[in-house]
């Protein structure tokens, strides 16, 4: 199975995300293979499959024994979370994740962390991305490496199975005879990553007669390395935005430029809208000089600055 570069020495201290299906168990066998022996086997209980669940912690702490290596549970009340939080079960359950593993990060005082995303992942959330009007920076989608930072603590997060198939995958699980779960909710449809994979891409091959996957991870490579260049043109951020110096710039520009500031100044959830509410401060006209972002802040223009309160 021929992974993607990973930076990474044997003897760094990570931890690894281990569902307990074939992606992350071939991924753990793996990072075993290559000496990696300072692991901590995280796993988070959705709550979601009852006694399924139960058994996939079972499961997972078999195997983190069997390795020899640490390792660390949590459950999750995800509907609970969705319900409360008026979100879907799939975004409930990643925000959940997120949590957990900055928790396991903390407790652990690690700051990097496996996971198992692959190139069917990549390229399905290319799509689903593009779907939902996304730029160059979505399109991208997931990196080899990236960050995250989640309740004050930020973790590195390394996935070396990026443009690995998933059918590599299932030829690595039969060669090593890896044993792994199931979960039969991957074949639920109601779930969107699940109807992108079941649903929508096979009727795209169907409709265009070929294999689309590959072409859509490679669009994922060139967008990628084109946001990245793109990004070291723009002029490190301050806490304010000059409305001058923004309006002489190119549309595009304009927009990088408040994502950038908006990124700096730690707006969560500040996607396309958020940046035309800001670009409209721009025009003198504008009436009130004041729009609201999320988390209960504001940007507003005063004196030809645009600032944050």
């Amino acid at each position: 199975m021929k992974t993607g570069f990973t930076s990474l020495t044997p003897r760094t201290r990570a931890l690894v995300g281990v569902s307990g299906g074939r992606d992350s168990v071939a991924l753990l066998h793996w990072l075993a293979e290559q000496g990696f022996k300072r692991l901590a086997v995280c796993h988070l209980d959705h709550g979601l499959r009852g006694r399924a669940s139960r058994a996939d912690v079972a499961f997972v702490a078999r195997l983190a024994k069997k390795y020899a290596l640490p390792f660390v549970s949590e459950r999750a009340d995800v509907a609970a979370i969705a319900k409360q939080k008026q979100i879907s079960i799939e975004t409930a359950a990643r925000e959940a994740r997120h949590d957990f593993f900055a928790h396991a990060g903390k407790k652990l005082k690690c700051r990097t962390l496996f996971l198992a995303h692959h190139a069917d992942d990549q390229a399905e959330t290319f799509l689903f991305n593009l779907f939902r009007g996304a730029g160059s920076a979505g399109l991208g989608a997931m990196r080899p490496e990236s960050t995250q930072k989640t309740g004050g603590v930020t973790l590195r997060i390394i996935r070396p199975l990026l443009s690995v198939w998933r059918a590599e995958i299932d030829e690595y699980i039969a060669a090593n005879r890896l044993k792994f779960r199931e979960d039969s909710s991957n074949r639920d449809v109601k779930h969107t990553r699940n109807k992108m994979r079941h649903v929508i891409i096979p009727a795209l091959e169907k409709w265009f007669g070929r294999e689309i996957k590959k072409s859509v991870w490679r669009s994922t490579e060139i967008l990628a390395a084109e946001n990245d260049w793109l990004e070291t043109l723009i002029p490190r951020p301050s806490t304010e935005l000059s409305v001058r110096e923004l309006r002489a710039l190119p549309v595009a520009q304009q927009r990088r430029m408040i994502r950038a500031w908006l990124k700096f100044l730690q707006v969560s959830d500040a996607g396309f809208g958020e940046v035309e509410a800001v670009r409209a401060l721009l025009t003198s006209s504008a009436k009130p000089a004041k729009i609201n972002l999320p988390g209960d802040l504001h940007a507003r223009r005063r004196a030809g600055r645009i600032f944050l309160e």
